[in-house]
């Protein structure tokens, strides 16, 4: 398949992965990351252009006027949601002024086939499970709410110029290459899996947040889904709009929820060590559980999730075990 795929952020987590994935399917791939949390060492032999998407609009305007695109997977971002809580100004800045700098300058050069990376942020306390794409809309926390005002952005930018979009929701991303040779390093990590792998590496204790949930344990309940099927997801959102789809919005998760303290369980089970669990005060924005209906883009791409949380888990262990120090190791 011919045509060139801008992807932002894909020198980070989930964009490394994306960008391999592209490149599998026969598309040629342009970077595009501040490198603020990117490492170019996830991304060897890739194309990558230094740009800042909300402070450097103008090199995007020339780097969209020199080089013709045939579709954009926007992945740059700030995700941490309790830094949200802490810097909501940096992460409105950021994500929302970053992604309207995006589609102003992909509108103006002409440029369609948009996949966003949104988030199971925008739904909130979600009033059933699993959460299917119409249900309300309500965050609870900054984060989700910069997805949410992306997400409002995308059909009045189809309406008024064309530019046809998917905006993909993930759930819980995880795991990493099956060999361990990429895989999570962000600063200031907050999810589960990777803090829970360097603490039982370290022999450190391990804090759960809350422990008081309407839960079937009383920890949070989420939806894991492999790095590695987000990454086809993402390939098979851009094929289908390259081939007329229409814009859409689609849940991405396994489709089954786990629970913290079940997560804990599965990596002594996998890691055959010991893993000393302390619960700690609830985190503000956390939600009780979410888990994602996955019918919708089951039946539209043929997408079904090939990993589960064994393989997560085992795939994040040999990440964490061979690169302590993440890239820089």
């Amino acid at each position: 398949m011919n045509g060139k795929i801008l992807v932002t952020g894909g020198a980070g987590y989930i964009g490394s992965f994306i960008v391999r994935k592209l490149k599998e399917a026969g598309f040629d791939v342009l970077i595009v990351d501040s490198l603020i949390h990117g490492h170019p060492e996830a991304v060897p032999g890739f194309e990558l252009v230094k740009i800042d998407l909300v402070t450097e609009k103008d090199k995007l305007d020339e780097l969209l006027g020199k080089e013709k695109f045939a579709g954009v997977i926007h992945m740059a971002a700030f995700i941490q949601m309790g830094e949200s809580y802490e810097k909501p100004g940096m992460y409105f800045r950021n994500n929302v002024v970053g992604s309207l700098n995006l589609l102003e300058t992909m509108a103006k050069h002409g440029v369609s086939n948009f996949v966003f990376s949104s988030s199971a942020g925008v739904y909130g306390e979600p009033e059933n499970i699993p959460i299917k794409e119409d249900d309300p809309k309500d965050p609870a926390n900054p984060y989700g709410e910069t997805k949410l005002i992306v997400e409002r952005m995308l059909p009045w930018f189809d309406q008024a110029h064309g530019l046809k979009f998917i905006s993909i929701r993930y759930f819980n991303a995880a795991g990493a290459a099956l060999d361990g040779s990429i895989g999570a390093d962000q600063p200031n990590e907050s999810h589960i899996i990777p803090r829970a792998l360097v603490a039982v590496l370290k022999g450190e204790k391990f804090t759960l947040f809350g422990g008081d949930y309407q839960t079937v344990d009383g920890t949070c309940v989420r939806d894991y889904v492999h790095v590695l099927d987000l990454a086809e997801a993402h390939v098979l959102a851009l094929k289908a709009l390259m081939g007329g789809a229409e814009s859409n919005f689609y849940n991405a998760g396994y489709g089954q929820g786990y629970s913290n303290k079940q997560i804990v369980g599965m990596i002594k089970k996998v890691t055959g060590l010991d893993l000393k669990v302390e619960i700690g005060p609830r985190r503000p924005g956390d939600t009780a559980a979410l888990v994602a209906s996955i019918d919708k883009i089951k039946a539209d791409f043929g997408w079904e999730p090939k990993y589960g949380l064994k393989e997560i888990i085992e795939s994040a262990y040999l990440w964490h075990k061979n690169h302590p120090d993440g890239y820089k190791g």
